[in-house]
């Protein structure tokens, strides 16, 4: 037993020497440990370091906590000592980042001294990572603007600090207000204004929509679809590049309805697959001819500023309106009934298909596997005609011409199987 805590503790103390070491390679291979402007500390050094604090943690652990106490202050007083040293010689550039990283190798090592290795081994990644990215975090900077800035400030109050106070609900007719999902609803349309507008920022127009589409796909391609309808309207130009985004959002969707159904079900999933897979392929064949017929030259003309990168007022608007529509839904199911499985996997499917999987999944009996494969395909096939209504009725006409036809082709593949499927 000795033997085996021992090998322990020279495991821990190895995790601590090697980090430290981690870091000092980077620092000698960065040039902070050579020539005129060098730093107090080099490979060597820093190996010392993390061994100074993996044995502190062990100190500690070991409930010698004056010692380990003193090993860690004796480090982090060296430390503190040499950047005041490199102040006074009135070096260029002294911004403390080798003494900074000396203080983390003192206290990851202590970590892995106090039986946390693993804690130790993936703070050291991140630490070197961040270390060797400096020339491309510093660039990253200065590309960031005001707007931008101002804009994830405004974000992460609106998620942080609002989010978190509203009530949940329900209230309302039918129950269906509920402030904090709705508040969700208006985050994730800023949240796709935001995405967008750094996308295309980044890679230009269609590749900038693409991308947002596809990411918002992943939670959820009807609120895509309804904001990027409103907002051809907003920009004509972009009618296509917008279009494209939808199309991408809708052919994820397929993706996470059959991944939820796998988590959730797998015999399920399984039996979705002959209704979904081609649905997919007509989806990723449409998203792929337009993407390759764009027109990159007149791409770069139609980019444009937006006054807001989140487009809040808009935000809340889309949001009042998508609640709107959940409580028509209840309206409808109450005045025109929704007797059997498939029919109210159809009325489900309108506004919510993860609840839809969740609930197909469930099904009890002989042919629940089959039955609820059916039911999902059937929710998907009236979330696309919702979708080709909301194309239709808010978008703008450049916007239909790519959006319209293509989720047509989705639904008709869908309607396909389920006429085959049996």
């Amino acid at each position: 037993m000795t033997l085996l805590l021992d090998l322990q503790v020279a495991a821990e103390l190895a995790v601590a020497a090697l980090a430290g070491l981690a870091v000092g390679i980077e620092r000698e291979r960065s040039g902070h440990a050579t020539g005129p402007e060098a730093r107090f500390a080099g490979a060597r050094t820093f190996l010392l370091l993390g061994l100074l604090g993996g044995l502190a943690g062990w100190l500690l652990a070991g409930d010698m906590i004056a010692a380990g106490v003193l090993l860690l202050a004796s480090g982090s007083a060296l430390t503190v000592a040499a950047y005041v040293t490199a102040a006074r010689r009135g070096g260029e550039g002294i911004d403390g980042t080798t003494e900074v990283a000396a203080l983390v190798v003192l206290a990851v090592g202590a970590a892995s001294g106090l039986g946390f290795p693993l804690l130790t081994s993936a703070v050291t990644a991140v630490m070197v990572l961040i270390l060797i990215e400096k020339p491309r975090i510093h660039s990253a900077i200065r590309r960031i603007g005001d707007a931008e800035l101002a804009a994830a400030l405004q974000f992460a109050v609106l998620a942080l600090v609002v989010l978190p106070i509203l009530p949940n609900g329900p209230y309302g007719p039918f129950d269906s207000i509920r402030p904090r999902s709705l508040w969700v609803m208006v985050l994730l349309f800023s949240g796709l204004n935001f995405a967008g507008y750094l996308a295309r920022r980044a890679v230009g127009v269609t590749h900038g929509y693409s991308l947002a589409g596809m990411l918002g796909g992943l939670v959820s391609s009807t609120a895509v679809t309804f904001h990027f309808s409103r907002q051809s309207r907003d920009e004509p130009a972009a009618g296509r590049a917008l279009a494209l985004g939808v199309v991408g959002a809708c052919t994820v969707l397929v993706v996470r309805v059959l991944l939820v159904g796998a988590a959730l079900r797998p015999a399920v999933a399984l039996a979705l697959v002959p209704y979904l897979a081609p649905v997919f392929a007509v989806g990723a064949a449409v998203f792929a001819l337009a993407y390759l017929r764009r027109d990159d030259a007149q791409e770069k003309v139609q980019a444009r500023q937006d006054r807001s990168p989140l487009g809040l007022w808009a935000a809340i608007k889309m949001a009042i309106a998508f609640q709107v529509v959940l409580i028509l839904i209840p309206l409808v199911r109450q005045a025109w009934g929704s007797s059997g499985v498939l029919a109210s996997a159809a009325l489900l499917g309108l506004t919510d298909l993860d609840a839809l999987t969740l609930s197909m999944t469930r099904l009890e009996g002989a042919d629940a596997v089959a039955l609820g494969a059916r039911g999902i395909a059937v929710g998907v096939l009236a979330n696309t005609a919702l979708k080709l209504g909301l194309t239709l009725v808010l978008g703008s006409a450049p916007f239909r011409r790519l959006a319209s036809p293509g989720l047509i082709a989705m639904g008709a593949a869908s309607a396909m199987c389920l006429w085959l499927v049996r």
